[in-house]
Order: C-alpha cells, then structure tokens, then sequence
C-alpha cells in the first residue's frame, strides 16, 4: 500500500498546521481552564477551507480526499485536541449521516451544507443514560402523530451540544422492537420541546462543549426523518465506523504533539552535565515510542483509504482506532514522567494532553468494544 501523499494533500496537511500552531496555540490554556469553545476560530478553519473536506461542493464542502480531511484533524489534534473532537463529529459523524443514509438532495441542501461549509455545528445525538457501549439500549422513543413524530427522552455525553445548530437524533418508533425500531431524525436547535441541558465538567477536552439533551414532547415534522424505523441502528453504527477514523486521527495528533514535547525538552534540559537525550535509557524509550507511533499512524492512513476506496472499513477502523488511542494514553503518560515535575505544570501542556487523550479510549466505542468486533472477525 503506497502512503506517500500527492500536493494537494500535503498542502491540506500544511495549511492546518500553521493554523494550529499560529492561531489554536495561542490561548489553549485559558480555554482548558475557562471550558470555552473557540467559535471564532472554528469560522477561522472554515475561511481556510478546512471545514467539510471531503464532501461534495455541491453541499458546502471542500470536494477533497478522504485521507485529507483525517491529515487536517491529526494536525490540529496536536495541539487542541478539543477543537479536533468538534471537528471530528461535525464531518465524521454529523455530515456523514447523508451519505450514509442515501439522504434526498433537498435534505442535504437543508442540513448538510451549512454544517460542511463551516457556517453551523452539528452533533450526532445516540448516547443515553442507558445506551452507552450497548447503543440497542436507547430508550428516547418517538411517536407517529399525523405526519410528524413526537419524541420523548434524552441524551448524555454530546459533543458540540451547546454550540451546534442541528442533531442527528437517534430515537425508538416501538420500544418493543428494540434497535430494530430504531429511526434517525434531524432536529434543529430552538424546536419547541428541545432544551439543551448543562455543559459537563470533563477531566479532559475541556473547551469541547459537551451536554445533555432532553426532549418533551418534541414535535419533528417526518420529512426531517434520515432514517426511517429500522434502518436507524444500521445508519448509527455505519457513522461510529467513521468517526473511529476521526477519533484515531485525534488520538495520533496527541500522541505526536506529546513526542514532539518530549523531544525537544530531553534535547534542552541537563541533568549530571548533559542532555537528558543523552541518558541510554530515555533515547531508547523515545526510538520505542516513535515506532510505535509510526505503526499506528499506517493503520489510521489504511483505515482512511478504506474508507476512501469504499472497501470494507468497520476492521480497520477498530484496529486504528484501538491502537491509535493506546498510543495516545501511552505517549502522553510517559511524557509527563520524562519531564518529570514539570509534566505535572500546566505550561508544559504534557499534563492536558494526558488528560486529553483518555477519552480517545472511550468515546465512539471504547477499546473494549473495539477488541470484539476484531476478535469477532478473527473466529466467524
């Protein structure tokens, strides 16, 4: 398999490096320490052409590649990691929802091209106090009504949920049927019987505006439905196959923003009258570290070409996903301890990585769901 990029991808991964380090790094420790979301710089990426990369033109996007798009977020994802996960489920999970559901071109117009062009937020709405790894647990449940839906319930754990202009909702048409039930709707911020709830207080990714979502009542016209009953758990699960690749992404972005910390620290810093890089020990942890944040960035790129070449992805996804994040946790926990105290200081930015990178074992299925579904492939 050929990793070498061509110009225009190494001109997207270019373009939002310098962004990253010239706009997102400016004032990333007031925003892990005051929880606000940078609206101002997610219009910024949109001014460059970073929102929507791989969607159509048509719909607001960049009309790019695949790989592209997972370049531009490892990119930004090493040096906020908060704004990667915002970007991550606005092209991922959110916009992907079209494609995945063979959406009309009306509804794509209506709710996919301001979301790909960058002018709104969107999250992806399945999580709830019971439906965590087992997603067919959902009890939000909506009720036909004439030609709407009246939908009742609530989510936990939403990613964009304060700042986003529409939600994919995943929701129950017959609670007896379980998943099988399960249907899709798209729902504007502001529909009566919609309140957003509190933002959570999270150990990492804390300028990500995460919340609960409640819904009493909610009337949804069923032109809005993306997904009618049945086909809802199919489109869920299609969309958590690519927003693994976005979570690997983010999680590789941290584990090189960490080693390259780490690096020039052990280059600058002198202990017994010499380097730190000069001690056997903490060289050869490095050299380890690199390889194996070279093997996971391969299985992240194969994952994205997959995906990009429409071959079977939901493997490969888990497998970048489950390596991408362990390297992630390992990379950042390591470069605390090799900066010693000054890993444990907010301004060496190790210490928010750390913390950051622990959800990326979590969220969009934890590891453990990942190491069943390759486990699953291995003994069908």
């Amino acid at each position: 398999m050929d990793f070498t990029l061509n110009e225009s991808q190494i001109g997207i991964q270019k373009l939002a490096r310098e962004f990253a380090e010239n706009e997102l790094a400016k004032e990333i420790l007031v925003r892990d320490e005051t929880r606000v979301f940078p609206l101002d710089l997610y219009g910024k990426m949109a001014e460059l052409g970073l929102m929507g990369l791989p969607y159509s033109t048509e719909y607001g996007g960049q009309g790019a590649d695949y790989l592209s798009y997972i370049l531009a977020l490892e990119e930004i994802s090493k040096v906020d990691a908060s704004m990667g996960i915002a970007y991550s489920v606005c092209t991922s999970l959110y916009c992907a929802s079209f494609d995945n559901a063979d959406a009309p071109d009306e509804m794509k117009k209506k709710y996919l091209t301001p979301v790909a062009s960058g002018k709104a937020l969107g999250s992806f709405a399945l999580t709830e106090p019971t439906a965590g790894s087992d997603a067919s647990g959902c009890r939000t449940v909506a009720v036909k009504d004439g030609d709407s839906y009246v939908i009742n319930g609530s989510k936990c754990f939403i990613t964009n949920g304060p700042v986003s202009d529409y939600f994919v909702v995943f929701t129950l048409t017959d609670p007896e049927l379980g998943s099988k039930g399960m249907a899709a709707f798209i729902i504007e911020k502001g529909t009566p019987g919609f309140t957003v709830g509190e933002r959570h207080n999270t150990m990492g990714i804390r300028s990500a505006a995460v919340s609960e979502l409640f819904f009493t009542d909610c009337r949804v016209p069923e032109e809005q439905m993306i997904a009618a009953p049945g086909q809802g758990f199919k489109l869920a699960m299609k969309n958590l196959d690519g927003g693994r690749i976005g979570v690997a992404a983010q999680a590789l972005g941290i584990a090189e923003g960490a080693f390259e910390i780490a690096k020039n620290y052990l280059k600058e810093r002198e202990q017994f009258h010499k380097p730190l890089y000069k001690q056997e020990y903490l060289a050869f942890k490095m050299a380890e570290l690199d390889v194996e944040i070279e093997q996971a960035k391969y299985l992240l790129y194969k994952a994205a070409m997959d995906k990009a070449s429409h071959k079977p992805y939901t493997l490969s996804a888990g497998k970048a996903k489950l390596v991408c994040t362990n390297i992630a946790m390992k990379m950042t926990t390591e470069a605390v301890q090799m900066l010693g105290g000054n890993g444990y200081m907010k301004e060496y930015h190790v210490e928010r990585m750390m913390r950051d990178a622990k959800i990326t074992q979590i969220y969009e299925g934890t590891n453990e769901i990942q190491k069943l579904i390759i486990s699953g492939q291995l003994f069908r």
